[in-house]
């Protein structure tokens, strides 16, 4: 199997996570972690890491509007730094911006119902950021 690139959302109550396709394409909804602390969290996520043999972990930085830190902003940034620590992989924090706002948007789109949208959500901003991170690296200048 290819290595693979996992895309984390961290929501409150809910970290959702997505997985690039073997060629490192698109991403693909993976599931969704209940959060009970940030430990339990890097944790299952270590463990993912090990099933799908991930290469890298792309992690969604909530930043305000105008760019700078939120307490959200700083809570992502040390669950990243816990990470960074424990996993043998490459940690990479990736600007989240709307990501979530995007997921409601596209969820509502496809007709999910409103109880179904609250535990997709986090999935789909996870693919949104990692979709985000495999077209920047697709992108290469032409000859």
């Amino acid at each position: 199997m290819t290595p693979r690139i996992m895309g984390v959302d961290c929501g409150e109550k809910r970290v959702g996570l997505a997985l690039s396709d073997p060629l490192g394409i698109t991403a693909q909804p993976l599931s969704y972690i209940e959060r009970k602390t940030d430990a339990q969290v890097a944790g299952e996520i270590e463990e993912l890491i090990k099933i799908y043999e991930v290469e890298r972990l792309v992690v969604g930085l909530p930043l305000s509007m105008s760019g700078g830190d939120t307490p959200q902003t700083k809570r992502v940034r040390r669950f990243i730094s816990r990470l960074r620590k424990m996993l043998d992989i490459k940690v990479e924090a990736l600007d989240e911006r709307l990501s979530t706002a995007e997921a409601e948007r596209a969820l509502i789109d496809m007709d999910v119902r409103r109880d179904r949208r609250k535990e997709r959500r986090d999935i789909v901003a996870a693919q949104l950021i990692l979709q985000g991170y495999l077209d920047t690296k697709s992108i290469s200048p032409l000859p």
